[in-house]
């Protein structure tokens, strides 16, 4: 089997076969096919797309090009979350707890956040203490203890993807919906969950900008999960304007344990205890949506999903006492109002800019050698719909320098002002199941 046969059958438009996908990985993972040559098939992919059974087949090879999680050693069906992206999604931090009360496992490993987005791993890492580097054998025992542990991912997890992601990164191939998802699919299958609930975003904050491309993701991810006998469910939910009000990682925790709390933001309240609904079906706690989403009110409102977060916080290391006490979260020197010019409704939040300049501060990462601030961020005190007058703030900066004027005009140009109100934030899109 050669690899320039294989670029000239993907580039003609035929489809690869199992064996042809795994000669590929394989051989690109251990160095023996060179990186033009791979740039060459990306590129053919690209433009020519995949089969369903290609992609399976390429999300298998890459899951198996590394470690394989096996989580037989947790009882239970172990249900894992997938965000693809966006800024102020603390949803992992508010759903494991809450689905973990359902007794439900949550053995979940997240990622670091990178540019505008934010990684749960920071986050979980501005608590004190706590610690996101596990055993196997500490991890397994802290869900079935528990029923939740989050740890960082495992160096050897979808190698391939890595190695792969790399290329395409400086390839103009990244925006590829069969390499994207059986890169996000990759990593889960790997992780060894029994299933899995995807949050795909759309909006200025995220990779999909519109409705119909992130049907398209969702849709293939799915099939992805299904075809490897993974019960998948994917959401298609709004990143037009940051989710809840809080960015940055300590500020993040802080809003997480109010939602827990039951006195958080309402539209990310929503969010949460939709996805938490997908993952108790999965888990086989309910049958409904409308019989999940109950219980889960429920549980938020007695306060079992807000003991369990301290458990979970206890079990990793972290001080729990931050949950009752959010002053021992790291907290920035300085915090400045952004002042609105005008009077009017907010019409528009750019997310993603939003996410620059809370990276700017130092919430976040533009390399990943890159050192953050846990205790800087933004608080977003005016959200799309809000009247707003002149002289009122719409945002604060939490900083730990005083030269912050870039990133107050770039908070000015997220935000549209105008005189009429806008149509109501619609916060999810559609279910793809």
């Amino acid at each position: 089997m050669r690899m320039v046969d294989l670029i000239h059958k993907k580039r003609s438009g035929e489809a690869l076969n199992e064996q042809e996908i795994q000669f590929i990985v394989g051989g690109y993972t251990r160095g023996d096919i060179p990186d033009y040559q791979m740039s060459a098939l990306l590129m053919a992919i690209y433009f020519n797309g995949m089969t369903g059974e290609e992609i399976s087949s390429l999300t298998l090879a890459m899951a198996g090009s590394g470690e394989m999680i096996d989580l037989s050693a947790i009882s239970g069906v172990k249900v894992d979350k997938h965000s693809t992206g966006g800024v102020g999604d603390k949803i992992s931090l508010i759903v494991g707890p809450i689905v973990a009360s359902l007794g439900i496992p949550v053995a979940k490993m997240s990622g670091r956040g990178l540019g505008h987005t934010g990684g749960t791993v920071d986050k979980l890492e501005s608590i004190p203490g706590f610690q996101i580097e596990l055993t196997k054998e500490a991890f397994f025992e802290a869900v079935n203890a528990n029923k939740i542990a989050i740890v960082g991912q495992s160096g050897n997890l979808a190698p391939a993807d890595k190695k792969m992601y790399a290329l395409r990164d400086v390839t103009a191939t990244v925006d590829s919906i069969p390499l994207i998802a059986s890169s996000i699919m990759s990593k889960k299958i790997a992780s060894g969950a029994d299933a899995i609930v995807l949050d795909v975003k759309i909006g200025s904050g995220a990779f999909m900008k519109t409705v119909d491309d992130a049907r398209v993701l969702a849709r293939t991810m799915v099939n992805i999960g299904q075809s490897l006998n993974r019960n998948t469910i994917a959401m298609i939910t709004d990143m037009e304007q940051p989710l809840g009000r809080e960015i940055g990682n300590a500020n993040e925790i802080r809003e997480s344990i109010e939602v827990l709390r039951g006195t958080g933001d309402k539209e990310l309240t929503e969010v949460a205890v939709s996805v938490a609904s997908y993952m108790s079906i999965l888990g086989k706690v309910f049958e409904t949506f409308e019989e999940a989403q109950a219980a889960i009110r429920d549980i938020v409102a007695n306060g079992k999903a807000l003991e369990t977060f301290k458990r979970f916080v206890a079990s990793q290391g972290g001080d729990p006492n931050v949950v009752d006490h959010p002053e021992l979260l790291p907290t920035a020197q300085y915090h400045f109002d952004v002042i609105a010019a005008k009077d009017g409704f907010v019409n528009q939040i750019d997310a993603e800019q939003i996410g620059i300049a809370a990276m700017l501060l130092g919430a976040g990462r533009a390399k990943k050698e890159d050192q953050i601030d846990y205790a800087v961020g933004l608080t977003l005190n005016k959200k799309i719909g809000d009247i707003v007058k002149a002289g009122e703030s719409i945002c604060t900066m939490h900083a730990n320098r005083q030269d912050v004027a870039e990133v107050e005009a770039m908070i000015h140009e997220a935000y549209r002002i105008e005189s009429t109100k806008p149509a109501d934030v619609q916060l999810i899109y559609d279910v793809i199941v």
